[in-house]
């Protein structure tokens, strides 16, 4: 009787879940992680507690004399987006609030994943992924997840914290125009929409490698470009119309640049 051996083919799920296991794994054991997530929380609590106490300062211009009074926050969601009675100048002509809000998460998440993924390649961990593991189109969609997640993560700890904020400097919570499920749907607009930001920063990561510094730059610099779009696509009052765009665009995004970076993986040296 002749004795053959057989080896299973590991499908596509197993593949992908087993990497997902072990990135999820070691995002939870990361220091970082944890570090980029009390951030998101406390940024928003000392901003707004900061911006309060300056409320009604006055700086004078040395040179022409001229006096500008600073304008604190008058309500809480001011450090989730600009509401519509504010005319987009919160601040007095300085609308510090509509640069310095929850949309910096979105260039926060791209520090997550440079360090993770350089981390990963000066290692010698992709080296090895590769040869006995998974496949580069695996790897590429679970980084691209444990970002998403992260990202989420951090805007919901900065949405808890610009709340507590605004409790703490006893700032309003109305509403002003806007309704329960406009504030619902401008939080999940901005989670889909990490779903355009992290295969970006995956792009740039994977083509720099181990080279930390340019992926950071890299990163940085891709999410400036479009820092200033965030805040059209995810305003306070967003819709339902405002999620959907942000789920096709995350849908192009993650699928075109997703197979980009894999193509990067299989073109380039590992090393």
């Amino acid at each position: 009787m002749e004795n053959t051996m057989k080896f299973e083919k590991v499908s596509f799920g197993k593949r992908l879940g087993s990497m997902l296991k072990v990135d999820f794994r070691r995002m939870r054991k990361s220091r970082l992680f944890y570090i980029l997530i009390a951030c998101a929380l406390m940024i928003p609590i000392l901003m707004t507690v900061m911006m309060s106490m300056m409320d009604g300062s006055v700086s004078v211009n040395p040179q022409t004399g001229e006096e500008t009074v600073m304008r604190g926050p008058e309500n809480t969601w001011q450090s989730i987006g600009t509401l519509p009675t504010d005319g987009g100048t919160a601040m007095g002509g300085m609308d510090v609030m509509s640069m310095c809000n929850i949309n910096m998460m979105f260039i926060g998440v791209a520090v997550f994943i440079c360090l993770f993924i350089s981390d990963d390649f000066r290692s010698g961990y992709t080296k090895n992924l590769f040869t006995v593991r998974a496949k580069k189109g695996d790897y590429v969609i679970s980084k691209t997840l444990a970002g998403v997640v992260c990202g989420a993560l951090m805007l919901i700890a900065y949405f808890l914290g610009a709340v507590l904020g605004g409790a703490i400097a006893g700032l309003s919570f109305a509403l002003q125009g806007l309704t329960a499920a406009n504030l619902v749907m401008c939080m999940l607009a901005k989670i889909l929409l990490m779903l355009v930001f992290v295969p970006i920063f995956v792009l740039i990561s994977v083509a720099a490698k181990q080279k930390t510094w340019l992926c950071l730059c890299g990163s940085l610099a891709a999410g400036m470009l479009l820092f200033m779009m965030v805040s059209m696509i995810t305003p306070l009052g967003s819709t339902m119309i405002h999620m959907a765009l942000c789920l096709a665009g995350g849908a192009m995004f993650s699928f075109g640049l997703g197979a980009v970076s894999r193509l990067v993986l299989k073109k380039t040296s590992l090393v």
